[in-house]
């Protein structure tokens, strides 16, 4: 028996015309349409004048564990499914990742119809850096487990990518400021592509004084990088002179790193420290 396939389809942020011609066939040709929100993919089907020829299935978070098996079945049996979320690429902090990791064991064919995805749409309007970049999923709700997360982005070079509660943007820029400064740079997208979108650039000061009165809309946030404060000898002069005061070599780097946001790892200036003394 021939196997299926499984197919990962990106679909439009906002605008429908965004909609790739192949995601368009796969909508109208595959055997079952595993959907996030299976109101709003027959809304997209009807906005492309696409009439799906099979099944649409509800595939949230809440399901998707339990809908795997029946899946994998599915598509070794020679069927066709397309897996869809509610807007951008599934796998992409929704949907989809058990479905891939098991037909990838079952070894069924799977290909992805690219597409729109809004960390990559901020990233590009964004005006920051892009040459190296991270992706945090949604920002945490809680604000204790917030600021342990934005103290791990303190050293960050990379530019940072993270989704936000329109309801809670405030709250996290106003921790980012706390704890990254008020000057670091950052990027709050609203409502991409839609017809209401709204870019804001600034400093983290500057967008936690905008968000304060509140914000409406799906929301991506694109942070900066940080900023190296010392080159490497520098750092590795400042060890030497806290070990020539009675400090460990390894304590020492442990102090130095936590002082200057941005610098490389403790194992990367212990490192330097011992060359530098050969």
């Amino acid at each position: 028996m021939t196997p299926g396939k499984l197919l990962i389809g990106a679909t439009p942020l906002g605008q429908p015309s965004d909609a790739s011609a192949r995601l368009v066939a796969a909508l109208a040709d595959a055997d079952i349409v595993a959907a996030e929100d299976t109101r709003r993919i027959r809304v997209l089907a009807q906005a492309l004048g696409v009439t799906p020829a099979g099944r649409i299935l509800s595939f949230f978070d809440q399901n998707e564990a339990s809908r795997v098996p029946g899946l994998v079945e599915e598509i070794t049996a020679g069927a066709t499914v397309l897996v869809v979320s509610d807007a951008g690429m599934p796998l992409i902090n929704d949907p989809g990742y058990r479905l891939v990791a098991a037909c990838v064991e079952a070894g069924v064919p799977i290909s992805c119809l690219p597409g729109p995805s809004a960390v990559t749409t901020a990233l590009a309007v964004s005006g920051l850096a892009s040459d190296r970049f991270c992706f945090e999923g949604f920002a945490p709700r809680k604000q204790a487990a917030r600021m342990t997360w934005l103290r791990s982005l303190a050293g960050e070079l990379r530019t940072c990518v993270f989704f936000e509660s329109p309801r809670r943007l405030a709250d996290t820029l106003r921790d980012a400021v706390e704890v990254l400064g008020p000057q670091r740079r950052v990027v709050v997208c609203r409502e991409l592509t839609k017809t209401h979108e709204e870019i804001k650039r600034g400093t983290l000061a500057e967008l936690a004084d905008w968000a304060a009165d509140g914000v409406l809309g799906e929301i991506t946030v694109v942070l900066a990088g940080a900023t190296p404060t010392a080159d490497l000898p520098t750092l590795v002069a400042e060890v030497e002179e806290l070990v020539d005061a009675g400090a460990r070599v390894k304590d020492a780097c442990a102090e130095v790193i936590a002082a200057h946001p941005g610098a490389p790892s403790r194992r990367e200036l212990y490192d330097a420290v011992l060359r530098a003394r050969d």
